[in-house]
């Protein structure tokens, strides 16, 4: 199983983040890694995160709802 982030603006378009993602061998390692980047994924124009594992969608969030949070 690979876990992995997908990156959206506001309007719902994919973009590339500000950081380089890695493929996580485990959900955890997914979440702490967004944990410790979010702010630069906000700031780089990443409003929304997907984490998937493998072709799977398991939740979306709003990286704003947290930085207002």
């Amino acid at each position: 199983m690979v876990w992995s982030w997908r990156f959206e603006k506001a309007d719902g378009t994919e973009t590339s983040p500000a950081v380089e993602p890695e493929e996580f061998s485990t959900q955890g390692d997914a979440e702490s890694w967004i944990g410790e980047v979010w702010k630069d994924l906000l700031d780089g124009g990443a409003e929304r995160v997907t984490l998937f594992e493998d072709d799977t969608e398991i939740y979306g969030m709003s990286l704003r709802a947290a930085a207002d949070a």
